[in-house]
């Protein structure tokens, strides 16, 4: 009779009994749920048939079974697959896994209902982990929510206040929308503006660090500017194809590690490519600086001209080599994911890296241009060439040095 209460009937029906059912769910239910969601149960007259590798079973005694020629599938729409998918997560409410159960969590508070709160106290029940149960105490609020209760509604609306999610200010708006006593949409209203202003906060946050991890990739390319223009006053209009020299050293760096490597040392692959990448633009940069660069020293116009010819031809040669069509770098997955600081603001770690990459490249450069040896002469040679030369500095060889890190 449970079975065929989840699978006959209106939606409404339907539903109801697999709420009924997950108060008591153990192994069987959870696989004739999962058949269900499958679209691999089909009814005749009060028989249920679970079907699988073409053949029919019993979903109480799954003893296999025949199956009528005239039996009829189960039709799911939209909404019991919705109710099918949420209580496929909620079974793993007393998973082992503190993963899945923080899952099945967060699908409960997407589709609360108060059908569900026996299930949602049995697993407060048996929870042990704090933030979970705090969780879990949210998700029976959002399901106290609908209740007839006008006290149990209004607390429901209080506890909410500390979700500060945007599923939870959708809920509230719901609610408020429907709600005709004037207590709970006061306490609705109040609950709705504190949840707003927590959301509001997390997405300024988040406009701050994409603006800040945005300007970290702008700052890496402005800082070889910052060299080659600021301290030798060379106007290199092929900077940004030094830079795309970099980024393809990156590209086939990868592709060395996908084709000679394990799969296991991929995720390696971004370490070796910063220096690969930081020689072979540094690499070309010299050989610019050597070949063409070093005889328009104080003809700027004609610096112009000649490196924006060489960016013409940078970028023919990598169309030749490479083809026009844009190529991809993965993410190693230690790179997934990111950083939940708040319920509205997570903080991807590739974007955590570049802003912390960003950063020890700017302090690396100014120690060497500030504090070591080599820095002091490339001050040294921009300031006063004719002196610097007559202290014994190789000024040729620091010209090539400096527009070589700039490039790189």
């Amino acid at each position: 009779d449970e079975a065929k209460g989840m699978a006959v009937g209106e939606a409404e029906d339907r539903s109801a009994a697999i709420a009924k059912a997950l108060t008591t769910a153990d192994d069987k239910t959870a696989a004739f749920i999962q058949a269900l969601s499958d679209d691999a149960v089909k009814v005749k007259d009060d028989k249920v048939f679970v079907i699988k590798d073409d053949k029919g079973f019993d979903p109480v005694t799954g003893a296999e079974v025949p199956v009528p020629e005239d039996a009829e599938d189960v039709i799911n729409n939209n909404y019991m697959r919705g109710e099918l998918d949420t209580a496929l997560a909620t079974l793993s409410l007393f998973s082992p896994d503190d993963r899945a159960r923080a899952a099945a969590v967060q699908a409960l508070l997407k589709d609360p209902s108060e059908s569900r709160l026996p299930l949602v106290e049995k697993a407060l029940a048996a929870e042990k982990n704090d933030a979970i149960r705090d969780q879990l105490e949210l998700a029976r609020a959002a399901a106290l929510l609908n209740s007839e209760d006008k006290t149990r509604r209004i607390t429901a609306a209080k506890l909410l206040e500390s979700s500060r999610s945007a599923n939870t200010r959708l809920l509230l708006n719901e609610r408020l929308t429907i709600e005709e006593d004037a207590e709970v949409k006061a306490q609705l209203s109040a609950s709705l503006k504190v949840v707003s202003e927590s959301l509001a906060w997390g997405e300024r946050l988040g406009q701050l660090f994409s603006g800040i991890s945005l300007g970290s990739v702008l700052l890496l390319v402005a800082l070889g500017l910052a060299i080659t223009y600021g301290l030798m006053g060379v106007i290199n209009m092929a900077h940004g194809e030094l830079m795309m020299i970099g980024a393809y050293a990156t590209y086939v760096t990868q592709g060395l590690f996908q084709r000679y490597l394990p799969e296991s040392m991929f995720g390696w692959y971004l370490a070796a490519a910063v220096p690969v990448s930081f020689l072979a633009a540094a690499l070309v940069g010299a050989a610019l600086e050597r070949s063409v660069i070093r005889f328009l020293y104080g003809r700027p116009l004609e610096t112009l001209l000649a490196t924006w010819g060489i960016s013409l031809m940078l970028m023919q040669a990598v169309r030749t080599i490479f083809g026009a069509q844009n190529v991809g770098v993965e993410n190693p997955a230690w790179m997934s994911g990111g950083l939940q600081v708040l319920p509205s603001l997570a903080l991807p770690w590739n974007r955590v890296l570049i802003v912390v990459f960003a950063m020890a490249v700017l302090l690396g450069v100014g120690f060497l241009i500030g504090r070591t040896r080599l820095g002091l002469f490339v001050r040294g040679v921009t300031q006063n060439r004719p002196i610097a030369s007559c202290m014994g500095v190789n000024t040729a060889r620091i010209d090539t040095y400096a527009f070589a890190l700039g490039s790189g």
